[in-house]
């Protein structure tokens, strides 16, 4: 049995070194060789060998008899041979459309002809623009289909496939003219089936597992040692302050800026915005935010700059203040540090530089086309949807100055809303900021006699804009895991010496969490006020008040666990930090649809918090290290936080590999395959490898050694770290923005 055992595991370790390899050769030969490599025959017959001694072993151990277990293992069976079935029956390529010319085959990645069961046809080929600009967010092929008994029509763009005869049809390309439109054809029946049974059967055992009595999990909280614990950590994620390198020459001479007290009277204006009525301020912030990301720029405020843009545009497109990701896209446009210009977008032919993009071009400078159309936006009016107008029953729309008006429009309100912001244009740039705020308070009046009940009352703009101005994230979550940080070195030096945790320390940390849990709770009760709902709709809000409910916690239990407080700060620091990495890409327009799909969120957010118990365990190692170190009378120390590792390794295994999986269904939905080996996938699969490893304690003796399991969970969090920074910065790959 020892042989079968060590056998199986071998050959697990060496697919995680062969995957690990072929990262690297794909990043430095490219991904036609490392293609190679995961479609070798001898990399699928490893994965076969190594799944069928595992079940030898699992006979032999008689596993079978824990349905958990079985039912966990049969299914990461299932998953691979459904991936052994796509490889060796789906039918992968591409069929090149002409407008209105029959096509009934496709060519396959051999180069061979295909026949299909059915005729497919274009019929129009079109792209749809972000709002007000001519840059691409999708494309959409409308296609006519026939079996000879069957007509359909369909349409065929990016996250909308058609599926006709177990066929699935994706938007790929398109032809210059405008007639022509290149789909990708997949046929995999078979193998998707059972892939997606097993990820069922996957997500059943997880829930039967946690269940279960008789797990390990269970037994785990069970343990006297857990009992006595009085020390529990938490993840650090080590936080990289982006900086403005640019350099001298680049920076260009201040723009013209409204005064702030003008810009902050016109932005209480009303602006329909994301499906709300909000001040201008909060549309200043975000698209501050947005574009520059940060919510100043050099010492303007966000409602000087959104003004700065409308009024000031020429001054303002010279300005570095657009953040550019990636480098690709940096290289393209020609600059050297992380701001462009909006200026840096044309060449010196004024000529756009980024016409004709491909569909894989265009999601490599999305964001920054985004960004591009957002000012474009801005300068054309058509984010400005600032003028209501009310209807004969009473039903009131929004539109911005540009916008097509109801003809039934009275003369003089149409007036109003073509010509009252040019009035302003024209005091702003004599500088009469009295007539200004005047003009300013007529449209004010305007808004709130034309929306009536639909419009904001002056106490409401107040509290949002003061929302607006309260917003301390970013040094809040600094200062909770730089404190965190201390008092983790405190506690473990307390730990180390035997003593207890200073009383005075105690009462100064409780005194800082009530602060900032009192912060929290004006925050969450102003932005219910002002949403008119629960403040639990989305990622930023849930991060919130699960810091809000983790310092709540801690207020509870610190006077009966010092470790509380550590906790409590460590976390909270951790969800604002989330929270705040959301709020720095505010959603101003509609999503590229591809980035849409609720299952990415999902996704993102299950392997987030995956990622963090992982962290947890890597610090509690940290801390047996360290106690180890400087204490050789800490055995049953060591075992308590051994104790703490294991439990937190199962849920951070089961929440990695749903991660995964949720991530392939959205890759097949949006792209037309679940696994394609993108160094981000892969070393998602090899992070999740690793610390399965860390959950077969009665295979592998010697993860039952408590300082043998702190010490992995330091290694182990090397693959976390690569997984999510490694591949951004380095491997690259179609993740690298993620």
């Amino acid at each position: 049995m020892k042989i079968l055992k060590y056998t199986a595991f071998s050959l697990f370790a060496l697919l995680i070194i062969i995957m690990i390899t072929a990262t690297v050769i794909e990043k430095i030969y490219g991904s036609t060789l490392a293609g190679n490599i995961y479609d070798s025959p001898i990399f699928v017959i490893l994965w076969g060998m190594a799944a069928a001694l595992a079940i030898m072993y699992m006979i032999k151990r008689k596993l079978y008899r824990r349905m958990p277990t079985m039912l966990l293992h049969a299914a990461f069976v299932i998953i691979l041979a459904g991936g052994f079935t796509t490889w060796l029956t789906s039918e992968n390529g591409i069929i090149h459309l002409r407008t209105n010319q029959k096509i009934n085959s496709f060519i396959n990645t051999d180069g061979k002809q295909i026949a299909l069961p059915f005729e497919i046809s274009l019929q129009k080929f079109e792209t749809v623009c972000y709002p007000g600009t001519h840059t691409n967010m999708d494309f959409i092929s409308y296609v006519s289909i026939t079996d000879g008994k069957k007509f359909e029509e369909k349409q065929i763009s990016m996250n909308n496939i058609a599926s006709v005869h177990n066929y699935r049809l994706y938007q790929t390309s398109y032809d210059k003219d405008m007639n022509g439109s290149t789909l990708t054809v997949t046929y995999d029946p078979v193998g998707i089936a059972m892939t997606y049974t097993g990820y069922i059967m996957l997500l059943m055992s997880f829930i039967l597992f946690f269940f279960d009595k008789n797990s390990t999990f269970r037994k785990l909280i069970k343990s006297p040692l857990l009992q006595k614990a009085a020390m529990v950590v938490l993840l650090v994620i080590p936080l990289a302050l982006s900086t403005n390198n640019l350099s001298a020459s680049n920076i260009k001479s201040e723009p013209k800026v409204l005064p702030k007290d003008v810009a902050q009277e016109f932005c209480k204006l009303q602006v329909l915005y994301n499906g709300r009525i909000c001040p201008l301020s909060s549309l200043a912030k975000d698209f501050t935010v947005k574009i520059y990301g940060k919510n100043v720029y050099k010492d303007f405020s966000y409602e000087q700059v959104l003004t700065g843009w409308m009024f000031y545009f020429s001054d303002w497109q010279q300005q570095p203040m657009i953040k550019v990701k990636k480098q690709a896209v940096r290289e393209r446009l020609g600059i050297e540090g992380k701001y462009a210009s909006l200026d840096d977008f044309y060449n010196v032919k004024n000529e756009y530089k980024f016409n004709n993009l491909s569909l894989d071009e265009t999601r490599l400078m999305g964001d920054a086309i985004e960004k591009l159309g957002i000012i474009t936006m801005l300068y054309s009016g058509e984010l400005l949807k600032i003028y209501p107008v009310a209807d004969s029953a009473g039903s009131v729309q929004w539109f911005a100055q540009n916008n097509t008006l109801p003809t039934s429009l009275p003369e003089n309100q149409w007036i109003f809303i073509r010509k009252s912001m040019d009035y302003i244009h024209e005091k702003v740039i004599a500088k009469d900021y009295d007539e200004v705020k005047y003009l300013i308070d007529k449209t004010a009046i305007y808004q709130r006699r034309e929306a009536g009940d639909a419009s904001l009352s002056v106490q409401a703009v107040k509290i949002e804009m003061l929302y607006n101005k309260l917003d301390f994230i970013k040094p809040l979550f600094m200062l909770c895991i730089a404190l965190g940080l201390i008092v983790f070195i405190y506690n473990c030096i307390c730990l180390i010496q035997s003593v207890k945790p200073n009383k005075a320390i105690q009462n100064i940390l409780l005194g800082i969490v009530i602060c900032i849990f009192v912060y929290l709770t004006m925050m969450i009760i102003m932005r219910w006020y002002i949403s008119g709902h629960i403040p639990l709709s989305n990622g930023f809000e849930t991060m919130q008040f699960m810091a809000w409910c983790t310092l709540l916690l801690v207020m509870v239990t610190y006077h009966r666990i010092f470790a509380a407080l550590l906790f409590g700060l460590l976390l909270c620091g951790l969800t604002l930090l989330v929270s705040m990495l959301g709020a720095g890409n505010p959603q101003i327009t509609p999503l590229m649809p591809v980035l849409a799909s609720p299952l990415l969120c999902v996704h993102v957010a299950v392997i987030m918090l995956a990622y963090s118990l992982m962290g947890f365990a890597m610090l509690n190692g940290v801390t047996a290290c360290v106690l180890h170190t400087f204490n050789k009378n800490c055995d049953e120390q060591l075992e308590r936080l051994a104790v703490v590792s294991r439990l937190i390794l199962y849920p951070a295994v089961f929440l990695m590999a749903t991660g995964v999986f949720i991530g392939a269904v959205w890759a097949n939905i949006s792209w037309g395959q679940y696994w394609s080996w993108d160094p981000k996938e892969t070393w998602a699969l090899i992070t999740m490898m690793v610390y399965a490893a860390a959950l077969h304690v009665q295979s592998l003796p010697k993860f039952q050694k408590p300082v043998f399991l702190h010490v992995f969970t330091i290694i182990a969090f090397l693959a976390v770290l690569i997984t999510y920074f490694g591949v951004n910065f380095l491997l690259g790959g179609m993740h690298s923005y993620a």
